[in-house]
């Protein structure tokens, strides 16, 4: 269940409370009974593992007209 975080713009009161997605926000502070609003904050996130670089993904070396497949021979 998702955590938010709530600030008065009464009081200054800053609360955190668990909602589901399908609940509506609080409107209400529980100290002064004032308004209150989200508080937006930025999401750290850490990439690991292999896969997530855009070096990943490619060779070690450009291919070459000389190391790419010959097409198969005729026969007429």
């Amino acid at each position: 269940m998702p955590t938010y975080e709530y600030a008065c713009t009464k009081c200054g009161h800053q609360f955190e409370a668990f909602q589901s997605f399908s609940e509506d926000a609080l409107t209400e502070c529980p100290e002064c009974k004032g308004e209150v609003q989200k508080v937006y904050s930025n999401v750290g996130v850490v990439f690991k593992g292999s896969g997530f670089y855009k070096t990943d993904s490619r060779t070690s070396k450009p291919l070459s007209a000389s190391t790419s497949p010959t097409p198969p021979a005729k026969n007429d």
